[in-house]
């Protein structure tokens, strides 16, 4: 037993930070190093391994900074309508954009092809309504706060 204990000094120590240049050819993506001690951070980790400072925290919102203006949540409260009306808005503004978009992805080289065109701009803006509508009358069933 000694003798292994004797073998560890030999084979280095029991923690080696990552290859830089490997790690960084392999994945894309630097590592970050301790402000205080210069270490490298262990993936996934809060704080500092060696000296024990907190990691700045990363934010998900700078990979995808459109993000914030699907939150929902936040966009209900801004509103101040029910979830359901403000689901009903985002279908039919979508829908919206679905019948405008029709008319410039599709071309009419005859009359029928444009008559064809014209009646899936009619459903998407029918659709459209129809949500938009749900949004309304939703809005005046589930808006209604006791005081």
């Amino acid at each position: 037993m000694a003798n292994t204990a004797s073998n560890v000094h030999g084979h280095g120590e029991f923690w080696r930070p990552p290859l830089g240049t490997r790690q960084e050819a392999m994945t894309g993506v630097q590592t970050e190093s301790c402000a205080r001690c210069g270490t490298e951070y262990v993936a996934g980790s809060r704080f500092c391994h060696v000296c024990g400072i907190e990691r700045a925290p990363q934010v998900a919102a700078r990979r995808f900074p459109w993000a914030r203006f699907l939150n929902i949540l936040r966009l209900q409260e801004r509103l101040g309508l029910p979830l359901a009306s403000v689901i009903a808005l985002s279908v039919g503004i979508l829908c919206t954009l679905a019948a405008i978009g029709t008319g410039l992805v599709y071309t009419a080289a005859t009359v029928l092809d444009w008559q064809a065109v014209q009646i899936w701009r009619i459903e998407w803006l029918l659709a459209a309504i129809a949500a938009l509508l749900a949004g309304i009358l939703l809005k005046a069933t589930g808006g209604s706060k006791p005081e």
